[in-house]
């Protein structure tokens, strides 16, 4: 054998290693290999079984939290002005579609100050439209344009809050995705395959998770009408009452009159994870980023044997003393135990959703319909492979042993870039297998049939060969091109299997141009390789 075929002999004996241990890895067993092959091929919804939802994102929520933001600095940016009002609220859209019809109503602005109102408006709430409603009556409508990009965010950075959480569960195999449609522009799909009851994940997915560390101004309270009542029956300004979480075996509740404004919120977290007090119970610790350190040690340093309150989605989960200047970390205690204390780390450090979300459908699939289909599909892959082997060695004889030996190294090649990629192995991407098969077959039959052609126009056997090779090569690559083309439209437009099918469909191109040309060309080459002349070829 010449240097060159020992060298190309090498070069695909590894690249068959290569793509061996990523499907199976290095195993000392028959169980240890089966283990590496279930995680290293992982399978999707519709053969695995598992569970999907369906949730609306409530985008009315994001368009409240903008307009209460807006008043918040409104109020601060016209005191700062000396710009006077009588009041200033908003309107409360209920449905997914009012969401955008949001409103601010300032009311009895002074008639020398609707200048600089308007001034203060245009120069610092551009995303607001300034309308009159009547004479000291001004009313702030969200712009159309604005509103738009507003309902796209939300939707967005739910995905991605989402998507975190599940990945933080380690279900690498999970999807969320948009569903497309204006009428269901506000609705994810999330499709979590291994996953027979989803009451945790459905909790994670759906806790909002907002931090707060407050300042305590009164309580306990026995009740929120008592300390309503201790308040003159009027809370203070800048003030709010919030609940105690209810703690496991306790009686009655416990209510706290804390300040609106927190010191530090969520967004200040630079990480969170579960860890035990003193006592061996369970807590979530977190740091702060460096300027919420400064802020809250400034704070805690001048509020010294005052007392501050940890509050998620507006309850408190512990109050305690300020006893010296506290920094950059924390701890929130009275959680459970170590899953809800990893859950609650896990929520945290993904950030708050930006909008409630509402459960549409909830479906659990089980896993006898994934193992028909995989049956299913196994057995048409099998029958399809099989009657083209039959076919390929009955037609092309010798030639057709070429054939198989490149398409089953294009089946390996194929599941070796699955496994790496991490993709995920659905019903469609099966069909987009045994479609990879196909074509591969359709290369080698264009190669041996241009072979065929340059041996009746009188070529000799070696000469035949290359040249069908080199003249089948440039038709193959442009069959290929434009259909890995059509697969990026697939795959940018279409639905989670419809990607699925393109991503498969493409792998299996790209190993079928390598095998069929490549691999193809190699054998021939091995076969007659210090023949200097060679009479016939079987084919």
């Amino acid at each position: 054998m010449s240097s060159t075929l020992r060298n190309k002999a090498l070069f695909y004996l590894a690249i068959i290693l290569v793509c061996v241990y990523g499907i199976v890895g290095m195993p000392k067993s028959k169980d240890e290999l089966m283990k590496n092959w279930s995680e290293k091929i992982k399978l999707g919804l519709d053969l695995k079984g598992g569970s999907q939802l369906v949730l609306q994102v409530q985008v009315q929520d994001a368009f409240k939290a903008e307009a209460d933001q807006t008043i918040d600095r409104l109020k601060a940016s016209m005191q700062k002005e000396g710009i006077s009002y009588v009041s200033m609220d908003r309107n409360d859209p209920a449905t997914l579609e009012e969401a955008d019809k949001i409103e601010i109503l300032v009311k009895g602005v002074a008639n020398d100050k609707n200048t600089a109102f308007r001034d203060l408006i245009s120069a610092q709430y551009g995303v607001w439209n300034l309308n009159s409603a009547g004479s000291a009556d001004h009313k702030l409508t969200y712009k159309p344009t604005e509103a738009t990009v507003m309902r796209s965010d939300t939707v967005t950075r739910t995905i991605r809050t989402i998507e975190t959480r599940i990945n933080g569960l380690g279900l690498s195999e999970a999807t969320v995705q948009q569903r497309g449609g204006t009428q269901s522009e506000a609705t994810i799909l999330v499709q979590m395959p291994g996953v027979d009851d989803p009451g945790r994940v459905r909790g994670i997915i759906q806790a909002a998770a907002m931090l707060e560390i407050v300042e305590v101004r009164g309580g306990p309270f026995p009740s929120r009408e008592q300390a309503l009542s201790q308040n003159g029956g009027v809370l203070p300004l800048g003030t709010r009452l919030v609940r105690e979480r209810a703690q496991p075996g306790a009686t009655g509740e416990q209510w706290w009159l804390v300040a609106r404004n927190a010191v530090v919120t969520g967004r200040d977290l630079r990480s969170a994870k579960p860890s035990q007090d003193e006592f061996g119970k369970w807590e979530t610790a977190f740091v702060l980023s460096q300027d919420a350190a400064q802020r809250f040690g400034r704070f805690t340093e001048a509020n010294i044997n005052n007392k501050l309150a940890v509050l998620l989605d507006q309850q408190a989960f512990s109050v305690a003393t300020i006893q010296n200047k506290i920094e950059d970390q924390g701890r929130i205690t009275n959680i459970g135990d170590q899953q809800r204390a990893s859950d609650l780390a896990l929520t945290l450090t993904s950030g708050s959703l930006p909008a409630g979300i509402l459960y549409i459908a909830e479906r659990t699939v089980g896993p006898s319909l994934g193992a028909d289909s995989i049956r299913d599909g196994l057995l048409a892959g099998v029958i399809g492979v099989g009657a083209v082997v039959a076919v390929m060695l009955f037609y092309y004889k010798r030639a057709g042993v070429n054939a198989v030996l490149a398409l089953v190294l294009n089946a390996i090649i194929l599941l070796a870039g699955l496994a790496y990629f991490g993709a995920v192995l659905t019903l469609p991407g099966i069909a987009g297998f045994i479609l990879t098969i196909g074509m591969a077959v359709d290369s080698n039959v264009l190669i041996f049939e241009r072979i065929r052609e340059e041996l009746r126009h009188g070529k000799g056997v070696l000469a035949a060969i290359d040249t069908g090779f080199n003249k089948a090569f440039v038709t193959i690559i442009d069959t290929h091109v434009t259909t890995v083309v059509s697969c990026a439209f697939l795959f940018i437009f279409g639905t989670t299997a419809v990607k699925g099918f393109a991503v498969t469909l493409v792998i299996g191109l790209i190993a079928n141009v390598f095998t069929a040309v490549f691999v193809s060309k190699f054998i021939f080459d091995w076969e007659h390789d210090g023949k200097a002349q060679v009479e016939s070829l079987s084919i």
